[in-house]
């Protein structure tokens, strides 16, 4: 089943994809100067508490864009609408790449923090679990042919690794584990200065333009593909 799209819905978002990608841009020019420059040392870490800006966004985002692919699945599943196979087509890849930029600012981070590159703790392997499933996605739409027991497949999957979601959420308050607790999500009291938070939550703002950019330049690329794929068909 293909999804009807008319053309001026794609120049629609051509004409937003160099705006939101200048936005972009500037953002993250905005939030790295107050990361490096703007911002004090931890008094425990020091200057490698900074990766933080990097590494905390990017894990949000990949898991809000994991989120995103199975709320999609669930609604193909419920309404059979192709719409909603395109946006979890669309997403993936991005997801997989905020969750490697996690797990690599991560150990990055880990190195001087915990003495080590790499811990199998509960966190850290659970986000490496995240990245498997996006792998796991994409390559289903990738290795079968039949598209619409791809579409099935793919979309079961995607339902059925969303348990990882809650558990990575939860996973420093369920084991005990080197990452440290939530900082921000304490809206009484959270323990981190407003001087690191507001850098924080400029690179936030410039991760989600980044992710809206991608996320439009991966649906025009899924909906041009099925128009060729329509006209090969025809």
């Amino acid at each position: 089943m293909y999804l009807k799209i008319p053309n001026h819905f794609i120049n629609i978002i051509q004409a937003w994809i160099p705006i939101l990608s200048l936005l972009t841009l500037a953002t993250f020019s905005v939030g790295l100067y107050f990361a490096l420059f703007n911002s004090p040392p931890d008094y425990l870490q020091g200057d490698s508490m900074r990766i933080m800006y990097v590494h905390v966004p990017a894990a949000w985002f990949a898991l809000a864009s994991y989120s995103f692919l199975s709320f999609s699945c669930i609604a193909w599943f419920v309404f059979r609408n192709p719409n909603f196979n395109l946006f979890a087509k669309s997403i993936a890849p991005i997801g997989a790449v905020f969750t490697i930029i996690a797990l690599v600012t991560g150990s990055i981070w880990g190195k001087p923090t915990w003495g080590t590159w790499w811990a199998w703790d509960a966190r850290l392997t659970s986000m490496l679990v995240l990245f498997f499933l996006y792998a796991a996605y994409i390559m289903t739409w990738q290795a079968i042919a039949n598209k619409e027991l791809a579409a099935k497949i793919s979309a079961t999957l995607g339902i059925i690794g969303f348990i990882n979601i809650p558990i990575i959420k939860f996973s420093v308050d369920w084991w005990n584990t080197l990452h440290q607790p939530a900082t921000i999500s304490k809206l009484s009291a959270p323990s981190i200065h407003i001087s690191m938070l507001t850098p924080l939550m400029i690179m936030t703002f410039a991760y989600l333009l980044f992710l809206i950019t991608l996320f439009l330049i991966r649906f025009k690329i899924e909906i041009l593909e099925q128009k060729i794929s329509r006209a090969k068909n025809i």
